[in-house]
C-alpha cells in the first residue's frame, strides 16, 4: 500500500498544484480547452486543492499506521479512480475537441483504480483464501 499511497501523493499533488497555480494549461492538456470563465477559474481552483488534500491524506496515511483509515483511504481512492474515468470518458466520447492528456489520464486512473481496489480486497480478512 505504501507504493500506491506515495504515488497518489505525488500524482494528484502535483496535477492539483498546478489546478491552482496555471488552471488553464492543465485543462487544456488534459481537455484540450483552456479555462475561460471566472465560474470555470473557481471551479478549476477548487478541484486543484481538493486534489492537494487528496495528495495530503494518501501522503500521511502511506506508512499505514492507521490501518483501519489506511484501508478505508485505499477503498474511498479507488473509487475516485473510477469516478474520473467515467467523467474523462465521457468527455473524451463526446464530439468536442480533447486534449492530448486526456487518454493517457484515463489509462493512469484505471491503473491505479485497479491496484487501490485490489489491495483494498486483499486486506479484507473474509475475502483471503486458506492456506491449507
Amino acid at each position: 500500500m505504501k507504493k500506491l499511497l506515495t504515488l497518489t501523493a505525488v500524482l494528484e499533488s502535483g496535477t492539483g498544484l498546478g489546478m491552482l497555480i496555471v488552471p488553464s494549461v492543465v485543462t487544456t492538456i488534459i481537455l484540450g480547452s483552456p479555462v475561460d470563465t471566472t465560474v470555470a477559474l473557481v471551479i478549476s481552483r477548487i478541484s486543484g486543492f481538493a486534489l492537494i488534500v487528496i495528495g495530503f491524506v494518501c501522503w500521511i496515511n502511506r506508512n499505514g499506521e492507521l490501518i483501519n483509515s489506511t484501508k478505508g483511504l485505499v477503498g474511498a481512492i479507488g473509487l475516485y479512480n473510477f469516478g474520473v474515468i467515467v467523467v474523462f470518458v465521457a468527455v473524451g466520447l463526446s464530439p468536442e475537441a480533447i486534449g492530448v492528456g486526456l487518454w493517457p489520464i484515463v489509462v493512469a486512473h484505471l491503473v491505479m483504480g485497479i491496484w487501490c481496489i485490489t489491495l483494498f480486497l486483499k486486506s479484507q480478512p473474509g475475502l483471503k483464501r486458506n492456506s491449507k
